[in-house]
């Protein structure tokens, strides 16, 4: 399945609470759609965070964040190197 990554950019600093409401939210979205959350990464001022998802597409994945309500800025297909 394809990796996708979405990119997010916050005006403040984002706290544990907040990461968690927007993760509570788009799990049942992410099951519905048959994707899965892999990692997310966030910056050390919390205004800037990367998270990697798997599912069909990136279309799919923009579907998800607008259904759970979270806010993101660009949504691509990525590949992993190791």
């Amino acid at each position: 399945m394809p990796r996708i990554v979405v990119e997010r950019q916050f005006d403040t600093p984002q706290t544990d609470e907040d990461m968690r409401r927007v993760a509570d939210q788009e799990r049942p979205c992410l099951a519905a759609y048959q994707a899965s959350w892999k990692r997310s990464l966030i910056s050390a001022d919390r205004k800037r965070m990367v998270c990697e998802y798997e599912a069909a597409d990136a279309e799919t994945l923009r579907r998800i964040q607008r259904e759970a309500g979270a806010q993101f800025d660009r949504v691509w297909v990525g590949e992993v190197i190791e």
